[in-house]
């Protein structure tokens, strides 16, 4: 059977390093993206130290996703490598600082933009022909119930514009594919949510691999 192979941009912590790390214990080949390198070395660690013997190879790509040069370089090997993705999940995210919408930072705002919307509309049109080239390739994005809330307004604009991006690609390609799937992880402990609700109890919050266990069954 051909190796499957997923790509995770944001992985090297939270939700999206949770799905690199069960894809690639569930013998996956796995192209972990996120700019904090250290990151994706625990990671890699944690793989390893499963150790079993039917994991996939984890390929560690500490880049920023909002390099576009370095993207579509990144999505060009892995043609000439594999040809193909059959799953991306993009879990990559930026978080603004808590602000009123009438006392946002502009420079905030613009890397919110940047990162959740330019970044996520970039990777779409250069991952969408390495996912039709798998027999089902898949897009996975995470919606957030967060935006529209108190101080949310920058990261909740950017975010809710993300998954308006993903719902019209999820439209278009019913037919012609990728599919596209967006779902709603639990409440999780992640440094995301840690900055929206700071002294939060977060023992009652779902453990990050779980979630992503439960994520990729529905997959």
């Amino acid at each position: 059977m051909t190796q499957r192979l997923a790509l995770i941009t944001g992985a090297s912590r939270g939700l999206g390093a949770a799905l690199a790390e069960q894809l690639a214990l569930r013998g996956w080949d796995v192209v972990a993206v996120a700019r904090t390198s250290g990151g994706l070395e625990d990671l890699d660690d944690r793989v390893k130290a499963a150790g079993l013997p039917g994991a996939g190879a984890l390929t560690l790509a500490p880049m920023d996703i909002t390099n576009e040069e370095a993207m579509r370089h990144l999505c060009r090997s892995i043609f000439d490598r594999w040809g193909r993705i059959d799953l991306w999940a993009h879990a990559a995210i930026h978080a603004t600082a808590l602000s009123p919408a009438n006392s946002v930072d502009m420079k905030d705002l613009d890397k919110a933009v940047a990162v959740n919307l330019r970044a996520t509309s970039f990777l779409i049109t250069m991952i969408a022909p390495l996912l039709r080239a798998a027999p089902q390739g898949t897009a996975m994005f995470f919606d957030d119930p967060l935006p529209g809330q108190r101080f949310s307004a920058a990261y909740g604009a950017t975010k809710a514009a993300q998954i308006a991006l993903a719902r019209s690609w999820q439209a278009e390609s019913q037919r012609i594919g990728p599919r596209v799937l967006i779902g709603t992880p639990a409440p999780m402990p992640t440094a995301t949510r840690a900055r929206f609700y700071p002294g939060e109890d977060r023992t009652a919050l779902a453990d990050p691999r779980s979630e992503a266990m439960r994520l990729l069954d529905t997959f």
